[in-house]
């Protein structure tokens, strides 16, 4: 007497769930939304420049007729165009970062790429935009015009360098916040990815035995 076990035979490839194809890690859009973040950040270092040269103290120089002298040898106004262009900038990088999010709440490099080329571009620009349309770097001149013993404007300086840095690091730490907190979520993996586990076959279920068969 002779007893057999069915076994199921396991699942052929074509009948398991297929898998979700992976989406690209950077896609032609992302790079287009990229540069357009990067130009539009970069043009508004024009408004950076323009409130610079009007919200920035102004030093001022007198001559004697032979040289120059600062009018007021205690004033803070050269340390006081540093902060004004570092607050300036503060605030122009808490409104491009916060812009790009709006924008686009999903996020990715390509975006914070643009934002950082383009806060730095834009910080530059407003830099040189501002020292060129303020009063010029010819002292002499200036005092030559203004004549003897009349104060005039000193040429607009950047002492601190580091603040050109202040856009861009500004820039991209509230984009990069704003996403981390409120920006999408990447869908969790459901079992119907992947289907059953284990599959069925492994733990295939006892089988009824076939009855004895009459010997002669």
């Amino acid at each position: 007497m002779g007893v057999t076990e069915a076994v199921t035979p396991p699942s052929s490839p074509s009948d398991l769930p297929e898998l979700p194809k992976p989406e690209a890690a950077v896609t032609p859009a992302d790079i287009r939304d990229g540069a357009a973040v990067a130009l539009v950040v970069g043009v508004a270092g024009v408004l950076l420049g323009l409130l610079w040269m009007w919200l920035a103290p102004r030093v001022q120089y007198v001559s004697n007729g032979e040289n120059v002298f600062l009018r007021d040898t205690e004033s803070e106004a050269r340390i006081g165009a540093d902060g004004t262009f570092f607050l300036l900038a503060l605030g122009f990088g808490v409104l491009s970062g916060l812009g790009v999010f709006l924008w686009r709440r999903r996020g990715g490099v390509p975006l914070v790429i643009g934002l950082a080329l383009g806060a730095c571009f834009a910080a530059l620009v407003g830099w040189r935009l501002g020292l060129w349309l303020a009063p010029g770097s010819d002292v002499a001149a200036a005092a030559a015009k203004a004549g003897k013993g009349v104060p005039f404007d000193a040429p607009l300086q950047l002492l601190a360098y580091g603040v050109l840095l202040a856009w861009p690091m500004t820039a991209v730490a509230v984009h990069l916040g704003l996403t981390a907190v409120w920006g999408p979520r990447d869908p969790s993996p459901s079992a119907e990815w992947y289907g059953a586990y284990p599959p069925p076959h492994v733990h295939a279920g006892p089988t009824p035995s076939e009855p004895p068969r009459a010997t002669s």
